[in-house]
């Protein structure tokens, strides 16, 4: 059975509670994933009272990190499917 949120440490939770409320960067010519917008980082932790920050950091990382990589692999296999362009 997959864990739940809950079965993370305290740091680990507030870090996937950051990633879900900061704003997706999508690079407009290519349509690549860049990640998540970083520049209300600083807002967001405080607004949700984080002492750890540094703990949140590393774990937020690590999440977007992953969490880029697979969407940009799903980006790739969906620009590589063959386009139905309502022929028959």
């Amino acid at each position: 059975m997959p864990p739940e949120i809950g079965d993370f440490p305290l740091e680990v939770q507030q870090a996937f509670l950051v990633h879900s409320v900061l704003p997706d960067r999508w690079d407009g010519m290519s349509g690549a994933y860049m990640g998540k917008d970083l520049s209300a980082l600083g807002d967001v932790l405080s607004i949700y009272e984080i002492e750890d920050r540094r703990t949140v950091f590393f774990y937020l990382s690590s999440i977007i990190r992953v969490s880029s990589d697979s969407i940009n692999e799903e980006v790739k296999r969906r620009q590589k499917q063959p386009k139905n362009l309502g022929t028959r």
